[in-house]
């Protein structure tokens, strides 16, 4: 399964749960999360979409460490191949 696919259904997944779902394409920060999942009436959560064996780099590694600085919710999801 490749990333993408791994994201859609992610991201079905989340708007099914009641989230709203935003894929980030392009942002001003490299490395910043693949999604944004809100749930209502509620804080945002970044969500970086990997295979089961992929890797953060070192960039994605310190934007996700920068948004726990400041208070945000930032997380891996690593995909489950079926």
């Amino acid at each position: 399964m490749t990333e993408q696919q791994i994201q859609s259904k992610l991201i079905k997944e989340l708007e099914k749960k009641g989230y709203y779902v935003i894929k980030l394409v392009k942002t001003n920060k490299n490395g910043i999360p693949d999604l944004i999942a809100i749930p209502k009436n509620s804080d945002a959560e970044f969500i970086e979409v990997k295979k089961p064996d992929g890797k953060l780099s070192k960039l994605q590694e310190y934007r996700i460490k920068e948004l726990k600085q400041y208070g945000i919710k930032a997380t891996v999801y690593y995909g489950k191949d079926e």
